[in-house]
């Protein structure tokens, strides 16, 4: 049995790491900061480091792991809740519902997001997002049927992972200060109207 003091250790000594990491990628940049960098910052020695990561690159894949898997998890969450809700209440709106709690999702993780979104962040992340957006709308949930698709799947995969990361920029880089709720309703109108509707032109 693991000791409860051995494994908040553990989780602080990572969360020291990974601040570590967003402040050094706003500071320098991804591709410039050092592994001594990050465990002088986070006020560990080199060994603690390497007991959980490889190196720099495996710490930022891990990380955006850990934020992927996180976000599945509460999309399939919310969506069964949802689901329920609708059956007591038919006004829900589920595409709002749920992306309210990515919004949510995001907000938690400001900070890593904005760095990693940054231009000095991880210039691969675009296309992960791709591919979580893959596996959780068409492999794992179903929540889009193939045979209903209007456009070739990867046309539609890439349209819609861009314009939601530029909104979710726009949003971390914004001194607005929208709502999670807010955006939610901002990303609903634009995605399920389409743009022109959005800017007014189409009724």
């Amino acid at each position: 049995m693991r000791n409860k003091n051995t494994d908040l250790r553990v989780i602080r000594t990572k969360e020291a790491i990974r601040n570590a990491l967003v402040e050094l990628i706003e500071e320098k940049g991804l591709d410039a900061l050092t592994v001594k960098e990050i465990t002088t910052k986070a006020k560990i020695n080199r060994g603690t480091f390497y007991v959980y990561y490889q190196d720099k690159y495996d710490l930022v894949n891990k990380c955006e792991d850990e934020f992927f898997q996180e976000l599945a998890d509460m999309i399939i969450e919310n969506f069964s809740k949802t689901m329920n809700e609708k059956k007591t209440n038919p006004s829900v709106t589920i595409p709002v519902t749920l992306v309210v709690s990515i919004f949510e999702h995001i907000d938690r993780n400001r900070k890593f997001m904005k760095a990693i979104l940054g231009p000095k962040g991880d210039l691969s992340f675009h296309t992960k997002m791709k591919e979580f957006m893959w596996k959780t709308l068409f492999e794992n949930n179903k929540f889009i049927q193939q045979e209903n698709l209007l456009v070739p799947i990867e046309y539609l995969i890439s349209y819609i992972s861009s314009a939601h990361l530029g909104v979710i920029q726009q949003w971390l880089n914004s001194d607005k200060n929208e709502s999670p709720q807010e955006m939610a309703h901002i990303l609903y109108t634009m995605t399920a109207n389409g743009p022109f509707y959005a800017a007014g032109l189409k009724r």
